[in-house]
């Protein structure tokens, strides 16, 4: 069994289990990385524990939203010790006009779900290439 017997530490918890749980109406933001790799854009989310079928991405426009919910384990347990966060996580980000919204990938391994998001090719650098063969040049793209 385990023991405790430092207070503040136990305030601290319960603090933590008020402000960091989300409800429906009101989602805890989730640990986010951000980077463009090559041609994509990658968004890494840290939700641990959380079922792939509770995970929920749309887009809207521009607009990623990403929820999920950490529920619960099993009725028939008697918890000693809780610290880990339950309730529901969400994430509202608006996209770039530079990015392919219509190709975005989605996986979750290890408790991180990883969107790729490829880069749209009228961002992508392109060269100008010139055109005529007198003095004055005419340049066409």
């Amino acid at each position: 069994m385990l023991m405790r017997t430092d207070p503040f530490r136990e305030f601290d918890r319960l603090a933590q289990q008020l402000m960091g749980s989300g409800t429906w109406s009101r989602p805890a933001p989730m640990p986010m990385d951000a980077y463009r790799e090559g041609d994509e854009y990658v968004l890494a989310f840290d939700i641990p524990g959380v079922s792939p079928e509770a995970i929920d991405i749309d887009v809207e426009g521009n607009t990623l939203s990403v929820r999920a919910e950490r529920r619960p384990g099993a009725d028939d347990v008697k918890m000693e010790l809780s610290e880990r966060p339950l309730g529901v996580f969400s994430r509202r980000l608006v996209l770039a006009d530079t990015l392919d919204t219509e190709h975005i990938r989605a996986d979750y391994d290890a408790g991180v779900l990883t969107l790729r998001i490829p880069i749209a090719e009228r961002a992508k650098p392109r060269k100008i290439a010139l055109s005529g063969g007198s003095d004055r040049k005419k340049i066409s793209g």
